[in-house]
C-alpha cells in the first residue's frame, strides 16, 4: 500500500476544498464592496449627507400693527434673553441657582425650567429667562466663565408701547399650546420654542398675514444629532404689516375719557365703515403674555368684575335701552301705523294685559307726537306704535340697521347679538309663545334685546348716512371711499322715513327739551344728532315702584343701570357716528353722553378721513389758547 501517495492525495483534496472556499469568501466580499461602493454608492452617500446635514426652522419677524397714520400699536423691540445647555454644565440645578442670584427668576420659573429639561434633550438650549433688562443682560455677561453651557443673546419679541389703550383691540400672542396643535399639527413653526402665536384680537384674526415665512439654517450635525457648524443660513421672510383704520390719537382718548369705568366705545366713518376707535376699558398690558403670564396677575384678571379680558365693543351684548327707538319710529312709519301727525298721551304708564307699563318720567311726559317722543325718550309713544306693529316688524327693521347679526369685522370672537322674533321664541325658549307685553319690552330697548357698542355705532351709521347698508372694517387697504351711496346697498328704507329718523336724533341734542342737550359741543356749531339710553338690568318690583325707586348710587354696581348715547355729526353732511356704553354707570344723559360728546368733539376737530374740514376750527381754538 502506498502510504505516501494517500497522505498525499488527502492534503491535496483538502487544500482544494480550502482554496475553494477562500475564493469563495472572497468573491462574495469583493461582490458585496462592488454592490455598496459602485451599485448603491449614490443611494448611501445621500443616505450619509442626510445624516450628516441638519435642516432648522428660523422663526420670522412678525409684522407690525399700525394705526392709519404709520404709528406702531405693536412692533418688535430687542429682547435680551439667556438659555442654557444642560449637559454642558457642571451641574444643572446648580448653574440655574446660580442664575437665579443675578437675574429675577422666581422659584416656581425655575421648578418650570426643571421641568422642561426633563422633556428635552441635554445638548439643546432652554430658554431661561427672556425679557431682561440691559443690567441684568450684563451681570449674566459676567459670570459666563464661570458657568459653562449658559448662552445670552439678543432676539426680537413682540412688545405693545401703548399696552392699555389698545390690549383689547390689538391682543397678544403667545406660546404654542396642545389646542393649538390640534388645529395646526404639521406646521414645523409651532415645534419651535420661541415661537409665538396670535391668541386675541387682531394678533389672532390676522394670524397668517402677521407670521411670516420661517428663514432655515444648513447644520452638520454628529451622530447624536448635536449640532458641529453652521453650513448656510436663509434668513425667513418677515409677516406682512396690517395697518388699520384706527386714529391712535382719538383712541387714546377714549381711553382716556372712559378712565375707570367698565366702558366701550365705537367711532366710525359713515361712509366707509372705518373704525377710527374701538376702545374698550378697562385694559390690561399684553406685554405679560408675552413671557408666560404670572398666575397672581392672571388671577387678577378673570376676579376683576369689569372684566378687562373682555373685548365689550364686539364681545359685550347689552340692552340698547332707549337708543333703539329711532328704529322702532322707522319701522312704525314704514307700516304706515303712524306718521308725522300722530300723537299719543303719556300719563306716565301704559295699562297692558293686565299688566302696567311704566314710563321712565313717573308724571307722565302729556301729549307727544313722533319728534318729542324721541326727543323726550317718552317709553309710552313706544309702548303704543309696538302694540301698532307687533315685534316681527321692529325686528326687520332692526335687521336691516345692522342689528341681531355679526358683520365680519376683523377681530375674533365678534357676538351677534339678538333681536327676537315670535320664530325665535318658538325655538330657542322654554316658553315658546310670544307674549304681546314682551313685544313692549323690546320697543324700548329691553326684554331679550340685545346688541353689541359695534352693532349701536352700525346703526347710528345707517341712519346718519341716509340708509346704506355700510358695513365695519378695521383694514385700511379693505376701506372704501366716497360717500356710502356709492360704496354699500341701500337698507331699502325710503329717504323720509330714514330723515325722520335723523329729525328725532337731532332734537335729543339740539331741541329745547333733548335729553342730551348736554351734548351740545360749543365748539362745534354744525351741531350733533344722538339718543340717550338708560337700560336696566334688574326688574324693579312693585312694591319697590311704591316705595320709591332705589336711585343708582344705591345699589350694589351689578345692579345699577347700564348708560348709553349714540350721536352723529355734523347734523348737515354727516361724517362720524359714536356708540358709547357705561357699563352700570348710571344715566345715559348724566354719564354717557358727556363721555361720547368729548370724544365726538376730538374726532370732528381732528377730522382724520378728512370729511368735515375740522382743522380750521381747531386752528382757532389753539390760537385762542
Amino acid at each position: 500500500m502506498d502510504i505516501k501517495g494517500e497522505r498525499y492525495r488527502k492534503l491535496t483534496r483538502r487544500a482544494l476544498i480550502l482554496g475553494g472556499a477562500q475564493l469563495l469568501g472572497v468573491g462574495a466580499l469583493v461582490g458585496r464592496m462592488v454592490h455598496l461602493q459602485i451599485l448603491k454608492a449614490d443611494e448611501y452617500k445621500m443616505l450619509a449627507e442626510e445624516n450628516r446635514i441638519d435642516l432648522r426652522l428660523i422663526s420670522p419677524l412678525r409684522g407690525r400693527i399700525l394705526d392709519r397714520h404709520g404709528h406702531e400699536m405693536a412692533n418688535n423691540q430687542l429682547n435680551y434673553r439667556v438659555s442654557v445647555i444642560p449637559e454642558q454644565t457642571n451641574d444643572f440645578k446648580d448653574t440655574l441657582a446660580r442664575l437665579s442670584d443675578v437675574i429675577a427668576m422666581p422659584p416656581e420659573k425655575v421648578e418650570a425650567v426643571i421641568r422642561q429639561a426633563a422633556r428635552s434633550r441635554r445638548f439643546l438650549p432652554l430658554t431661561v429667562s427672556d425679557n431682561l433688562s440691559w443690567e441684568e443682560f450684563a451681570r449674566v455677561n459676567s459670570i459666563v466663565p464661570e458657568l459653562p453651557g449658559v448662552q445670552p443673546d439678543a432676539g426680537r419679541s413682540r412688545f405693545y408701547p401703548y399696552p392699555a389703550e389698545f390690549a383689547l383691540l390689538v391682543g397678544y400672542v403667545g406660546q404654542v399650546t396642545d389646542e393649538d396643535l390640534k388645529k395646526l399639527p404639521n406646521d414645523p413653526l409651532y415645534m419651535l420654542p420661541d415661537f409665538r402665536i396670535g391668541k386675541r384680537g387682531l394678533e389672532a384674526y390676522h394670524e397668517k398675514r402677521l407670521r411670516g415665512v420661517a428663514g432655515l439654517r444648513r447644520v452638520e450635525v454628529n451622530a447624536l444629532g448635536r449640532e458641529v457648524r453652521e453650513l448656510s443660513r436663509e434668513d425667513g421672510v418677515a409677516g406682512k404689516d396690517l395697518v388699520t383704520t384706527i386714529d391712535a390719537d382719538i383712541q387714546r382718548f377714549a381711553m382716556q375719557r372712559m378712565g375707570e369705568e367698565s366702558a366701550a366705545a365705537v367711532v366710525m366713518n359713515i361712509h366707509s365703515g372705518e373704525v377710527l376707535a374701538m376702545a374698550s376699558a378697562p385694559g390690561y398690558d399684553p406685554n405679560d403674555f408675552n413671557f408666560g403670564i404670572k398666575t397672581s396677575t392672571w388671577k387678577a384678571l378673570l376676579k376683576d368684575p369689569r372684566k378687562p379680558l373682555l373685548n365689550k365693543a364686539v364681545q359685550g351684548q347689552f340692552p340698547p335701552g332707549s337708543t333703539f327707538k329711532p328704529v322702532v319710529v322707522m319701522a312704525a312709519l314704514e307700516a304706515g301705523a303712524i306718521d308725522a301727525n300722530t300723537k299719543v298721551f303719556c300719563p306716565g304708564h301704559m295699562n297692558f294685559g293686565g299688566r302696567k307699563f311704566h314710563c321712565w318720567k313717573k308724571g307722565g311726559h302729556g301729549t307727544v307726537d313722533m319728534i318729542s317722543a324721541v326727543e323726550q325718550s317718552c317709553d309710552v309713544f313706544f309702548y303704543e306704535i309696538a302694540r301698532r306693529i307687533g315685534v316681527d316688524t321692529i325686528a326687520d327693521m332692526a335687521n336691516r340697521f345692522g342689528l341681531g347679526h355679526r358683520h365680519g369685522i376683523e377681530i375674533d370672537h365678534e357676538a351677534a347679538g339678538l333681536v327676537p322674533t315670535r320664530a325665535w321664541k318658538a325655538t330657542r325658549r322654554r316658553d315658546r309663545k310670544w307674549h304681546d307685553g314682551e313685544t313692549l319690552s323690546v320697543s324700548i330697548g329691553q326684554g331679550y334685546m340685545l346688541s353689541t357698542p359695534l352693532q349701536l355705532a352700525v346703526m347710528t351709521s345707517r341712519i346718519a348716512n341716509g340708509g346704506y347698508a355700510v358695513t365695519p372694517t378695521l383694514v385700511k387697504d379693505k376701506a372704501k371711499s366716497g360717500p356710502a351711496a356709492v360704496n354699500f346697498p341701500s337698507v331699502g328704507v325710503a329717504s323720509e322715513i330714514v330723515k325722520a329718523g335723523q329729525h328725532g336724533m337731532i332734537a335729543v341734542v339740539e331741541g329745547g327739551r333733548g335729553t342730551a342737550r348736554i351734548a351740545r359741543i360749543r365748539e362745534w356749531p354744525r351741531g350733533l344728532a344722538g339718543k340717550t339710553g338708560t337700560s336696566q338690568v334688574r326688574v324693579i318690583t312693585a312694591a319697590q315702584r311704591a316705595g320709591g325707586v332705589p336711585k343708582n348710587e344705591s345699589r350694589p354696581w351689578e345692579e345699577r343701570d347700564h348708560a348709553l348715547f349714540i350721536a352723529y355729526g355734523p347734523i348737515e353732511n354727516p361724517a362720524y357716528a359714536i356708540a358709547l356704553i357705561v357699563e352700570h354707570g348710571g344715566g345715559g344723559s348724566a354719564v354717557a353722553a358727556p363721555i361720547a360728546r368729548d370724544i365726538m368733539r376730538e374726532v370732528l376737530l381732528k377730522d382724520p378721513c378728512g370729511l368735515t374740514g375740522g382743522q380750521p376750527v381747531l386752528a382757532e381754538l389753539k390760537k385762542d389758547a
